[in-house]
């Protein structure tokens, strides 16, 4: 970890306290794992903060982890434009309250991509006021990237077009 990221990881550490469970390094990407109680307010001060500002937030995804007992992560890229560099937060949530505070307060081009995380894993973001399905039907009541999904959909569960285009 370079200087700049390990003081902000640092600062991170000073400000939330137990909101930081942990810090990891994956080929020269820092990933710091917060607790759901505080993503807006690490958002906010990622975005911020004076030394290193993250004013970009490049994505925002959802993982399946299945088996272990915090099934779901919500995955955050971020991006210093100034200091050119990439900072990840990690959530981790429980199947039975799979839902994380929206960010669009703090980057509002994140709701598009708590939608998506919505739509594919059935993760909620209270505070997202356009959380709707993108890719699947309204009334779908399936998420198709939950690794309890079958691959090959379930039978019947959505129209499918019929050949030759009638």
């Amino acid at each position: 970890m370079n200087e700049t990221l390990e003081k902000l990881v640092a600062s991170m550490k000073d400000r939330f306290g137990a909101g930081i469970t942990n810090v990891t390094e994956f080929r020269d990407d820092v990933i710091v794992t917060v607790s759901r109680d505080i993503i807006v307010e690490a958002t906010t001060f990622l975005r911020d903060n004076a030394d290193c500002p993250f004013p970009l937030c490049e994505d925002v995804f959802g993982v399946d982890q299945f088996t272990r007992k915090q099934r779901f992560e919500v995955n955050y890229h971020f991006f210093s434009v100034a200091k050119k560099e990439r900072i990840h937060l990690k959530v981790q949530v429980e199947e039975q309250d799979a839902s994380v505070p929206s960010i669009t307060g703090v980057f509002p081009g994140a709701g598009w991509y708590e939608r998506e995380t919505f739509d594919m894993y059935g993760i909620t973001f209270p505070g997202n006021n356009d959380l709707r399905r993108m890719y699947m039907p309204e009334s779908y009541e399936y998420f198709p990237l939950r690794k309890d999904f079958p691959l090959m959909g379930i039978p019947g569960s959505i129209p499918l077009p019929k050949r030759g285009g009638a």
